[in-house]
């Protein structure tokens, strides 16, 4: 019901509204002709100005997952450490509340939202809120309020302060009817998950709001992404972060997709540097708004056999979980990302040897690989 209460004001303040997004405060606001929201007008502003030559003034929603963190890091060390806040509605860890600014931020809580933005001068604003694709199965009505309502509200506030706005799609945003073996960049989408709705309606309101209001709107589709700082969070391509935990763990791997599935994928350095590179690319080399990436395409039995190279006695086994089986049969073996090596020259890093041989050596330190080894 909150939210249904938080979109009924909203209705009643557009209606309200006299067609300007500028509304009554005493410092200028970008007016995009009929606005999608109106300012309020005790909305309270800071009265610092931003110089474009200085460095841009992050925010980064959803942050604790398994993106957030790692791409704060990145961004601190570009632009400074002050200029970087990540945030959240769960409570950080301490090493990671240390390290940088947090913000405790509700996403479907329009004010709040709309006041970290004004208050910090945000200038990009990467947004991570998601639930992803086996876990917004589970629970569809929050998925559908997280990842769509959420996304309207950070649409809206993008378009209304003229940030620059990264919205990540993925490999979900396909499905059965796609090509396959490579999908490219225009296609058939047409996925059967609410995660993949979500992300392709992600992808159409932030393409339309950039040709309607100019919002510079930047997506990349993600494959799956593999990192050593995370555990796995529900999602379909998650057994590739599972397989390296538990082979240090126990030994014993019990995969829940089929040994040949085979799905594109790519080390969390790779993605966290393409992000990056397509924030800081001219709008001008830019002939889309939203890029598959890509750095490889594997199967957990072509995973399994590089994995054993460093434990030998891994146990794997196959335990098939029909529904994240059914969404993996839906997406596609491998990206077409041309278009991204041609207009902003993305290069990735890690195929799967490296991938495995950094996974290891973030993981293995302390374990009983090191004492084989």
């Amino acid at each position: 019901m909150p939210i249904v209460r938080n979109l009924g004001r909203a209705a009643s303040q557009l209606l309200q509204s006299s067609g300007c997004g500028c509304g009554i405060s005493l410092v200028p606001v970008r007016c995009i002709g009929v606005s999608p929201r109106q300012v309020a007008s005790d909305a309270s502003f800071h009265s610092v100005t931003f110089s474009e030559s200085d460095h841009p003034r992050v925010l980064i929603t959803g942050g604790l997952g398994q993106l957030g963190v790692g791409l704060a890091k990145l961004l601190r060390k570009r632009f400074g450490k002050n200029n970087v806040i990540l945030s959240d509605i769960r409570k950080p860890a301490d090493n990671v509340f240390y390290s940088g600014p947090f913000i405790f931020a509700d996403i479907l809580d329009y004010k709040n939202l709309r006041e970290i933005v004004v208050n910090n001068r945000i200038t990009w604003l990467f947004h991570y809120s998601a639930l992803l694709s086996a876990v917004g199965e589970a629970n569809v009505p929050l998925a559908r309020a997280v990842n769509i309502t959420g996304l309207h509200n950070v649409l809206d506030i993008a378009a209304e302060h003229n940030l620059r706005l990264f919205i990540p799609s993925t490999i979900g945003a396909f499905g059965p009817t796609s090509p396959r073996d490579p999908a490219p960049d225009l296609c058939i989408q047409r996925p059967r998950t609410i995660y993949g709705v979500s992300k392709v309606h992600a992808e159409l309101m932030g393409e339309y709001y950039h040709y309607r209001y100019g919002l510079d709107f930047r997506c990349l589709r993600y494959p799956g992404i593999i990192s050593a700082d995370s555990q796995p969070g529900g999602g379909t391509t998650d057994y590739a972060v599972k397989i390296f935990h538990d082979a240090i763990k126990t030994g014993k791997f019990k995969c829940y997709l089929k040994p040949d599935t085979r799905l594109p994928m790519m080390y969390i350095d790779d993605c966290l540097k393409a992000t990056l590179e397509v924030m800081e690319a001219p709008a001008e080399s830019l002939t889309m708004r939203t890029y598959n990436i890509n750095a490889m395409s594997f199967s957990p039995e072509e995973l399994a056999q590089e994995v054993q190279k460093y434990v030998p006695e891994l146990q794997v086994t196959y335990n098939v979980d029909q529904v994240r089986q059914a969404i993996a049969d839906s997406w596609p073996m491998n990206f077409d990302d041309s278009n991204a090596r041609r207009d902003w020259g993305w290069k990735h890093d890690y195929d799967l040897p490296e991938l495995v041989t950094t996974m290891f050596s973030y993981l293995g330190s302390d374990s009983r690989i090191a004492q084989a080894n």
